[in-house]
């Protein structure tokens, strides 16, 4: 049993064989796909795409480049649709100053991952964490800037008993360095792995991830993005988390069998959707 848990199966590349693709999804041993929004527009079709199959699952939320989309009235549909029971995280948020160089538009996108935060804390919902740093270094401001603000939100978790502190979220598709893993990890975080593990180039991403947990990992495509090897080059698809599954097993010493166990408990464990196929 494998699990996606971050794929954009919403995207305009899916519309001429969507369903196609969720066929070949569960061919290959798939039973959760998780699709997030990035801005209110998408977190409607992701939550559309969950109702129309058992397997899709949705989250709801503003990505940190698309915030231009922003206001009181998109937030507050974002948060309606959070109450929807096939919703079950808030994402994808976080900071990207890859794209943003100016500092008063990195200053609201950390208003607005701070927002998301306090809202997923009062839906009792995980968060999915995206970071970028601006010019793509394993640490930066980027990171920086998010540990400041996730071990504060943290905190204020812990210190209600909140039940959210055992399962804040996922720092997803994770391409910071050793120390950031070992932060996001003792924030009681799951770290995301995807594609570029099986490059060709990635060798110490690869010496990252065999120095953590495989209890703490989840597997995911970005589909159609960060297409694994063999299939580099094509459109990516939720299938493709088989390829990822491989690699971690080659880098822990296991079996492919047992990274999909173990990567299907933890999201279950984080996401509350259960392990077994309707």
């Amino acid at each position: 049993m494998l699990t996606d848990t971050h794929c954009h199966l919403d995207y305009g590349k899916f519309d001429e064989d969507r369903q196609a693709v969720i066929r070949r999804a569960k061919d290959a041993g798939l039973i959760r796909i998780l699709v997030p929004g990035l801005d209110h527009k998408s977190s409607k079709d992701a939550v559309r795409l969950a109702e129309s199959n058992p397997m899709i699952y949705a989250a709801v939320g503003f990505h940190p480049t698309d915030l231009e989309k922003f206001s009181e009235q998109t937030f507050g549909e974002v948060r309606e649709l959070a109450k929807h029971p096939k919703v079950v995280a808030v994402g994808e948020i976080g900071l990207d100053y890859y794209w943003v160089e100016e500092k008063d538009k990195r200053g609201f996108q950390r208003e607005a991952l701070k927002r998301q935060l306090a809202f997923a804390e009062e839906t009792n919902k995980p968060v999915i964490i995206h970071m970028r740093e601006e010019n793509d270094a394993w640490f930066g401001e980027a990171s920086q800037d998010l540990l400041e603000i996730i071990t504060k939100w943290q905190s204020g978790l812990r210190a209600q008993n909140n039940p959210l502190a055992e399962r804040p979220g996922v720092f997803h598709s994770f391409n910071g360095n050793l120390e950031t893993a070992q932060k996001a990890l003792a924030l009681n975080f799951y770290i995301g792995v995807t594609g570029p593990i099986t490059y060709k180039n990635a060798d110490e991403k690869r010496n990252i991830f065999s120095q953590l947990p495989l209890e703490r990992l989840l597997i995911e495509t970005d589909a159609p993005f960060l297409t694994p090897v063999p299939h580099r080059g094509k459109r990516n698809e939720p299938a493709f988390v088989a390829h990822i599954a491989d690699k971690i097993a080659e880098i822990k010493s296991t079996t492919p069998q047992e990274v999909a166990a173990v990567t299907t408990s933890n999201a279950a464990r984080l996401l509350s959707w259960g392990e077994t196929v309707e």
